[in-house]
């Protein structure tokens, strides 16, 4: 055999090569860890945790194009195999595909919803389209959706496991719908109409945030009439915070708006914050939403119409409960007549008092929550400023413990300050174990207070989900909410409305904890169904465990009298008029304007039209003005799917009657656990409406809705 023998020089010119190769490597390396913090694998315990406390701005746009790179490359390594397609090297490769982007856009998702800035607006706006066409080049990839589509034909023949066969369902339609079957010259419409869209979502959100922080309205010591001392307090305190010495600030949120409407005595004031909050977007200015929303609406036609369908409602309610925006209308519909109907009679009831009183006024939009709280102390001697002495957000986050210990045996406890990382000094976290077993579930997050940069409203998310298919992940779950923070070492005390909010959003958190899936993709909601596990969850705070241990009296801590309890209970359907009525038209409106022809469309003008031909009463708008209409576009996530909250309270009124029928009510053992086995565990493994039935026995009725709201039941 012939020797090759490499000379000293040529060994040494091989070595300096080597050392150059592997410091460049490494240079990759310390870029994508070191000096990238949102790149690093999370660490730490609990399973790993964010590194919230070291996020920094100037990293988010190098780390979101690094994520979206390697995304591309776990996708170009499932299309380059040329093993015949499986579930295993197609369905669970794209599964654990992404990991590394997966954690960058939890990152940026704070910085969007908790702490925004113009700097991180002006990062988000420049990298939206870019985000987009990266989406468009996963969707539209031919040779991933034709692995994913052989691997969906041969299920249908050869059925798979039941979460395997699902899974594949949902990924197999995800794609479909997104334009993976078009032709090439419809592939680069659709990615084209959706990069477009992405920039106008974020303008249309960064807009809102704009018109809520330009419009601050500032009062006077002798503006304050009616007005509680706490909230006097936290006024002042935002006032000096931007400058104003002295003077009282409303910032212009619902957080701050609600409370003032119903309690301040200077009708002036009233109309001002009213008119403030309610034209946000829409004053003819830059941040105006109007034209955003119309080329959105032409938009989502044109997409759409490249898969067949006549309109956006069609092609949205397919895979969803409803199945079709009939479906979805006639619900609303069949509850629309009975709220309008009741709202007249609010109405009436809300003049008799002014005039009484003398105030020559007729009733308008900024004196409704004003005259219905006068109305609430007349008809049910209920006054709503006194039940807030008895709801402390520190009790009712107890409260949410207690019940989910007693539902889902979940467990939850302080971890140490300092133990893990949060993004704002506001959060707590808490962790969630299984009480009788200690197993580690996850962690809890709460960011309870409202501040500038953070959107309005309240919301849950999750910043890791649970799966097993990649080994166990544990639930890393966050609540969100705008309360009013309280000058230093006074109580947070909330409205009745605020509680039922603050438990309705733990109800996402728990369905978090609740999941038994494992794959990632079973983790993803169902739309007119996720908010089911929600509302349910609200029925626990007027229960008789919670009321007793939970609801005491701030100074006193004595418990809500009796006589309290009572009147609470017995105004349960008060004013349900008004907050069906503006949901309602809210949510009709979202339906109608994706079901019209947008050529040409003007939005303030529809708006105005379809109220009137809805007969919607003069004397309150809708929850969501169209201008200012987050939930629908902002992004796709409610648009066409706002009547979800209703579809899904058909549910909850239906499943609440089911724990009246037995004999432990609400803290039926045996009814619980077959909700949390059927209702919360599941996630997305099986169909809603044949989970709902497992549930149940059968399907929900409307009947318990309008029970629920006071309404006539309809005839059958």
């Amino acid at each position: 055999m012939k020797k090759y023998v490499i000379s000293t020089s040529i060994k040494s010119l091989i070595l300096i090569a080597i050392i150059f190769l592997v410091s460049c490597n490494q240079g990759k390396s310390d870029k994508m860890t070191n000096s990238n913090i949102l790149l690093e694998e999370w660490t730490g315990p609990y399973g790993g945790v964010p590194a919230f406390d070291k996020m920094n701005l100037n990293s988010i746009k190098e780390a979101l194009e690094i994520g979206m790179q390697q995304n591309l490359d776990d996708i170009h390594a499932i299309t380059s195999n040329s093993e015949t397609p499986t579930f295993e090297n197609t369905i669970v490769a794209l599964e654990k595909a992404g990991e590394v982007l997966n954690r960058v856009q939890q990152y940026y998702g704070i910085w969007s919803a908790n702490v925004s800035s113009p700097e991180f607006r002006k990062t988000q706006g420049e990298m939206a389209p870019v985000l987009s066409e990266f989406r468009s080049k996963i969707s539209q990839n031919k040779e991933l959706f034709l692995r994913i589509k052989e691997v969906y034909s041969n299920s249908l023949k050869t059925p798979l496991e039941n979460d395997k066969q699902r899974v594949v369902q949902l990924i197999y339609e995800r794609f479909a719908m997104n334009g993976a079957e078009l032709n090439e010259e419809k592939k680069a419409r659709y990615a084209a109409i959706n990069k477009e869209l992405s920039t106008l979502y974020t303008n249309f959100s960064n807009n809102i945030l704009a018109d809520e922080e330009n419009y601050v309205v500032y009062l006077n010591k002798d503006e304050l009439s009616g007005l509680s001392e706490a909230m006097i307090k936290s006024m002042a305190k935002i006032a000096s915070e931007k400058g104003q010495d002295g003077l009282y600030a409303i910032p212009n949120t619902r957080s701050y708006m609600a409370p003032f409407l119903t309690y301040s005595n200077n009708r002036v004031l009233r109309k001002k914050v009213w008119e403030n909050y309610y034209s946000r977007c829409d004053n003819g200015d830059e941040f105006d939403n109007n034209e955003n929303i119309a080329k959105i609406l032409k938009l989502r036609k044109e997409r759409v119409a490249l898969l067949g369908f006549n309109n956006y409602a069609d092609w949205r309610l397919q895979n969803r409960m409803a199945k079709t925006p009939e479906n979805a209308m006639n619900l609303m519909n069949a509850v629309w007549p009975a709220a309008i109907a009741r709202v007249k009679e609010e109405v009436t009831d809300m003049q008799s008092i002014a005039n009484s009183n003398k105030d020559n006024i007729t009733i308008e939009p900024w004196d409704y929550r004003y005259y219905a709280e006068k109305v609430r102390k007349q008809k049910y001697d209920l006054d709503s400023d006194e039940v807030k002495q008895y709801l402390q957000l520190d009790k009712l986050t107890q409260a949410l413990f207690f019940v989910a210990d007693e539902l889902f045996n979940f467990n939850f406890t302080p971890v140490p300050d300092g133990s893990v990382a949060v993004f704002h000094e506001d959060v707590k976290v808490w962790e969630v174990t299984n009480k009788t077993t200690g197993e580690h579930i996850g962690l809890w997050y709460l960011d309870p207070f409202a501040r500038q940069g953070k959107r309005s409203g309240a919301w849950a998310t999750t910043y890791r989900s649970h799966s097993t298919f990649n080994g166990k992940k544990n639930v890393l779950g966050s609540n969100n909410s705008n309360f009013v923070k309280p000058a230093l070492g006074e109580p947070v005390l909330v409205s009745w409305d605020d509680a039922t909010t603050f438990l309705h959003e733990f109800g996402h958190a728990l369905h978090f904890y609740s999941s038994n899936v494992k794959y990632p993709t079973l983790n993803s909601g169902v739309r007119d169904y996720t908010e089911f596990q929600s509302q349910i969850l609200e029925r626990w705070l007027s229960t008789d465990k919670v009321i007793t241990q939970f609801l005491v009296h701030y100074k006193t801590g004595k418990p809500m009298p009796k006589e309290l309890i009572a009147k609470i209970k017995k105004a349960a359907t008060f004013n349900q008029g008004f907050a069906t009525t503006e949901y309602l038209a809210s949510a009709l409106m979202d339906m109608k304007l994706h079901m019209a022809d947008p050529t040409n469309i003007d939005i303030d003008a529809f708006e105005k039209e379809t109220l009137v031909e809805m007969n919607m009463p003069k004397e309150l708008v809708m929850r969501h003005r169209t201008p200012h209409f987050g939930h629908v576009f902002s992004g796709e996530g409610y648009a066409t799917a706002y009547y979800g909250y209703m579809w899904a309270d058909v549910l909850t009124s239906d499943a609440a009657e089911a724990f009246a029928e037995v004999p432990n009510g609400f803290y039926d053992k045996e009814l619980a656990t077959k909700m949390v086995d059927y209702l919360f565990a599941p996630r997305n493994t099986i169909d809603p409406a044949e989970a709902y039935r497992l549930f149940r026995g059968r399907d929900a009725k409307i009947d318990a809705i309008m029970r629920d709201r006071g309404f006539p039941v309809p005839k059958n």
